[in-house]
């Protein structure tokens, strides 16, 4: 692996002890991640419940009393689901509350983790119940034997049920404004959801936007102006995180307006990949928006499960076409992403 730092993201129950293990293994070491030297690997970890298991998580913040799971199922899948065995095929669903306190101990544990993946997707459907619904009676390709941890579709059909956006934006939201309380930069997955999670996001930062241009103009009201623009204490919770990136963004040009509108008081960040984003060797719409996002906020990615030489063959790729797109040398190119991760994930002091 030539990758100098990883940014290692837990999705599910499955995987969050993995990534507190990759992170001991790999500790952050500050003085060095900020200079140009590769002769240590290091990880930045990532906690979050990602929008394919949100079904998994009751929230409980409110009913304290507990729900049956079966019920509970049946109140967040669409369409309502009366497949008995599907139903009881599903694992017991966790607490919101306790997923929350969980997440809060290990942020606090890595001063410097990040909050993700979490997010929406509309297009996602659940696995089905039975690893016999698998063509060919394989649960996975056999060549991917062992790579897979428990959790996942590994190979299964696809079900007709999908989780409600209710259900997946009151997750959503929770591990929002759980990353703002410890000011925590987040990876926002987003499938046909981009203006449903702008209008989440907008709803935390209501009351914190920054004035716009014309205000400022404004000589009544400049002082007052300039007091509100002046961000609230580095050590302050906010109600939303301070730095976002929407990752594998696939959206259209048209939403990056209010997303990067001078009255949003979060840092907005746009990663990209091979895997989700070029996995056609055209893609007229993706070459659209990395030309409309400012320099200084685009971030690559390979949104692959595993780090390697494959990873590596893949970020060199994404840095090649946003370079081309950019019209940086590759050298320029590689200092600006490096940049843009920097900042994204250390902050401001990073600058």
């Amino acid at each position: 692996m030539r990758a100098q730092a990883l940014t290692v993201m837990a999705t599910r129950l499955q995987d969050q002890h993995l990534v507190v293990e990759a992170a001991e293994r790999f500790p952050l070491d500050l003085a060095e991640i900020f200079e140009d030297s590769v002769s240590k690997k290091y990880v930045v970890p990532s906690f979050g419940w990602h929008p394919w298991f949100s079904h998994q998580m009751i929230d409980d913040r409110r009913n304290k009393g507990g729900t049956d799971a079966v019920q509970h199922y049946k109140s967040v899948l669409t369409p309502v689901c009366e497949d008995d065995d599907f139903l009881n095929s599903l694992p017991q669903p966790l607490s919101l509350s306790q997923y929350l306190r969980d997440t809060e101990n290990r942020l606090r544990l890595f001063p410097h983790a990040l909050v993700g993946e979490i997010g929406l997707d509309r297009a996602f459907r659940l696995p089905s119940n039975s690893a016999g619904d698998v063509p060919n009676g394989h649960s996975h390709d056999p060549d991917l034997e062992g790579e897979y941890t428990p959790g996942s579709r590994e190979g299964r059909r696809l079900s007709p049920y999908r989780v409600s956006l209710q259900h997946q934006k009151a997750i959503l939201q929770a591990q929002l404004e759980l990353a703002g309380k410890l000011r925590r930069p987040v990876s926002i997955h987003s499938v046909h959801t981009h203006g449903h999670v702008f209008d989440v996001l907008q709803s935390l930062w209501k009351g914190y936007e920054k004035p716009s241009k014309r205000a400022l103009k404004d000589s009544i009201i400049f002082t007052d102006a300039l007091i509100a623009e002046t961000p609230p204490s580095a050590a302050a919770p906010l109600p939303y995180p301070p730095r976002i990136c929407l990752h594998s963004y696939t959206g259209p040009p048209d939403p990056l307006g209010q997303f990067l509108a001078s009255t949003v008081p979060a840092e907005l960040y746009f990663s990209f990949s091979v895997a989700i984003n070029f996995s056609t060797p055209v893609n007229t719409k993706t070459e659209a928006v990395i030309r409309a996002i400012p320099d200084d906020r685009i971030l690559i990615e390979s949104d692959l499960h595993r780090a390697g030489q494959r990873m590596d063959d893949l970020l060199k790729e994404v840095i090649i076409k946003v370079c081309e797109i950019k019209g940086w040398t590759l050298e320029a190119g590689a200092r600006q992403l490096k940049k843009n991760w920097l900042r994204f994930v250390f902050g401001a002091d990073s600058d």
